[in-house]
């Protein structure tokens, strides 16, 4: 199922949600996610800023 909007599920969440609601939102698997964050994190980058960004900036799913 894919959610219409952007937002960090209470469950199933390994630090913020972040990418579990990135891989919600898009239909993808959420550790396919977390493991593309990982291997990113390799390359030089700001991927640790736009992680800290869009924690703050994704809402927390009410339900």
């Amino acid at each position: 199922m894919v959610a219409s909007t952007l937002t960090r599920p209470r469950h199933g969440k390994v630090i913020a949600g972040v990418c579990a609601g990135l891989a919600e939102r898009f239909g993808w698997s959420a550790n396919g996610v977390r493991l593309l964050f990982l291997l990113s994190c390799l390359l030089p980058g700001p991927q640790f800023v736009i992680y800290l960004i869009l924690w703050f900036l994704m809402p927390r799913r009410e339900f």
